[in-house]
């Protein structure tokens, strides 16, 4: 019997980016398995079993054919290498696919698996108010914030997300339940008293695995001192937890940061304003907030463009000058590339704000919010592969947002994968049932999929709002409620005006009118909607698609490939 020769298979169980680990060349020429914790799917082992058996067919890993692969391959001898290299690059690809799968399946579903969270990943729960006023809670929930960004800075810790931390604040929950819900090793908690002119922070960090308490430290500091203070607690968590930092810790902490304590304490108004519901009010008070700030404080200039793009088309000017100016005083700053991505693709300028979203995850690759734009933003200009990476990995520093569920169901809508799709708008329900936008969103995978009473009793749940009135539209049309649908199309012209454009192009594309819907996409680029960003992959869309108007379209809205 011939002698078998070893091969290796390159295997990533952590966060490490390719270009990042430290292999033999020869790793860096094949296709990277990326293994969550270790964990083995079916779809690796079968991908071992083609590379282990060279005269498997590639299609017998799985059950059925793809499309073009149904005819046997007939092989020579000469032509044998060729065809083993075909086979591992099938194997990988369809071993790719069924690993997605695989792994939403997985994260979407309830059921408990053992608790083995990443080594150096952390949570940090709000810091309790000490002053005795409850209006003083602003500015504790900020130092907590600032305090986990400065953590999520340091490549080498995984930091739980501000929303999934902060869904714990008042609740009388344990460390343990805590940590098993975030899947983190380690929780850091304390207390924040204000004076005058001074802060007192005491800060403790605990093992989530173990139960047992770790570091410990109280911190007396002037107001002015407080960005150094993030630094100092921040560095020692760090120490504590045995991560090497690297010499440029200190300065990617304080990038875009201030010293005036007057200028810090109306940024943390604004983000208190801003991390509120996202209505024109709070976003009204955040950015009134962010004017009070200091005109050197980068951090407030990037807020206060994200706030203005957020507010309204009409504010994008505004939002863009701030965010350029963000930039030119901290050009490393993550959050001045986070608004001039928003303002961007706001503007419909999508390369552009492909290259700043990249820049936001290339700077600070723990932020969550930035990994769901860069993902979202991937998967609607037609790259659902590497959009769901990313998605994924914002559940993952996430997962108790609503948000990163429903962007997440939103783009496995777009990739045609309707019932993931139902599955990640009912996970962001759970989460928060008063938002109507995951009831749309699961209502129109439920059409997708031909289960319209349930789609129905989805979007019935929440009808008095735009996306879930024009998911209504469709479904009533499609069960032969015309009247119904015509009416609920005509209301909400009247309550949102021209601004509903591209909704409008939705529901008369699945109604099978297209002179109608052609007329609105006319529409909304006039109005330059924002909406239009989905457009590319947009299912709701198909039946336009080789219309030469919608085709004239495409071209001048300029999608990257």
């Amino acid at each position: 019997m011939a002698e078998q020769k070893p091969f290796l298979v390159p295997v990533v169980v952590d966060g490490t980016r390719d270009q990042e680990a430290f292999v033999p060349d020869a790793f860096r020429a094949m296709q990277w398995t990326r293994l969550p914790r270790g964990e083995t799917p079916p779809a690796f082992v079968e991908r071992i079993k083609c590379l282990l058996s060279p005269e498997l067919s590639p299609l017998s890993a799985v059950s059925g054919a793809a499309p073009g692969l149904r005819e046997p391959v007939r092989a020579t001898w000469q032509s044998k290498p060729v065809l083993l290299a075909i086979v591992a690059v099938v194997c990988a690809a369809l071993a790719y696919l069924f690993a997605d799968k695989f792994w939403i399946s997985k994260h979407l579903t309830s059921a408990p698996a053992a608790f083995a969270p990443p080594s150096h990943s952390i949570a940090v729960l709000p810091f309790v108010n000490m002053s005795g006023d409850p209006s003083q809670d602003y500015f504790s929930d900020g130092l907590t914030e600032e305090l986990l960004n400065s953590l999520a800075r340091i490549n080498e810790l995984q930091v739980a997300a501000r929303t999934s931390s902060f869904s714990f604040k008042g609740k009388d929950v344990d460390v343990g339940t805590i940590a098993h819900k975030l899947n983190v090793s380690a929780i850091l908690e304390g207390s924040v008293r204000r004076s005058a002119h001074t802060v007192r922070v005491t800060a403790q960090l605990n093992n989530a695995v173990t139960g047992f308490h770790i570091w410990s430290q109280s911190y007396d500091r002037d107001l002015g001192d407080v960005l150094q203070l993030q630094t100092e607690i921040a560095t020692a968590v760090a120490a504590a937890l045995k991560v090497t930092l690297l010499s440029d810790a200190s300065a990617r902490i304080e990038v875009g940061g201030t010293q005036i304590s007057a200028a810090f304490d109306a940024f943390l108004r604004g983000q208190k304003a801003h991390n509120m519901n996202y209505d024109k009010e709070n976003e009204r008070a955040a950015i009134t907030a962010f004017d009070e700030a200091d005109p050197l404080y980068a951090r407030a200039f990037a807020n206060r463009s994200i706030a203005f793009c957020q507010y309204g088309d009409e504010y994008l000017d505004k939002a863009r000058v701030d965010a350029n100016r963000a930039i030119a005083l901290a050009p490393e700053l993550a959050e001045g590339h986070m608004a001039l991505g928003c303002v961007s693709r706001a503007s419909l300028d999508f390369s552009t704000a492909g290259k700043e979203f990249e820049r936001v995850v290339m700077l600070d690759p723990g932020n969550a919010r930035g990994l769901r734009w860069l993902g979202g933003h991937a998967s609607v200009m037609g790259h659902p592969d590497s959009g769901l990476v990313y998605l994924r990995r914002a559940l993952l520093l996430d997962p108790l947002n609503p948000f990163s569920y429903e962007i997440l169901g939103t783009m496995l809508f777009f990739a045609h994968r309707y019932d993931e799709a139902a599955v990640a708008a009912g996970r962001a329900i759970s989460l928060d049932a008063t938002d109507p936008d995951p009831y749309a969103l699961r209502g129109l995978a439920y059409y997708a999929l031909g289960d319209l009473p349930s789609g129905v009793k989805s979007c019935e749940a929440k009808p008095d709002n735009l996306e879930t009135q024009s998911c209504l539209a469709i479904l009533y049309q499609r069960l032969g409620r015309k009247a119904d649908a015509e009416s609920l199309l005509s209301n909400a012209r009247k309550q949102y005006g021209d601004s509903g454009a591209y909704t409008y192009a939705r529901i008369y594309s699945q109604w099978g009118q297209i002179d109608k819907a052609l007329e609105w996409l006319d529409a909304a680029m006039r109005l330059r909607d924002s909406d239009l960003v989905g457009l590319k992959t947009d299912p709701l869309m198909d039946p336009l698609r080789k219309e030469p108007q919608f085709q004239a379209i495409e071209r001048e809205l300029k999608f990257t490939d």
